[in-house]
């Protein structure tokens, strides 16, 4: 079962330029919480945090991190479960929240180009 976070940028009708510009910010975004969550995930052999992948939905502006592995879930959920150091429980949430102001400046600047 794959643990996966999301979101769906609503911009209105933007014309094309901008749009693009907004996709790619927006991966960006995602690829910036990838990096952030594998430095957090839980770290056996390597093959939870080798699952992990940034994608997007350019034309609906949508994009997720998820990591797939049979156990992406209970590793994320299972606050009782001891880790390495700086490995943890939560591992796509927190730096999700935690990175949001950077990725809506990931998707501004781009953005911000684009109108110049």
């Amino acid at each position: 079962m794959a643990q996966r976070s999301e979101l769906k940028l609503d911009l209105g009708k933007l014309d094309k330029g901008v749009h693009e510009a907004a996709a790619d910010g927006l991966q960006k975004w995602m690829e910036h919480n990838l990096q952030a969550a594998r430095d957090e995930v839980p770290h056996e052999e390597g093959t939870l945090e080798r699952s992990g992948v940034a994608s997007v939905d350019r034309a609906q502006l949508k994009g997720a991190v998820s990591f797939d592995t049979p156990y992406s879930v209970i590793q994320h959920e299972r606050l009782d479960f001891k880790h390495d150091d700086g490995r943890k429980a939560k591992y796509l949430e927190d730096p999700w929240d935690r990175e949001a102001a950077t990725g809506l400046e990931l998707v501004a600047a781009e953005m911000r180009r684009a109108l110049r």
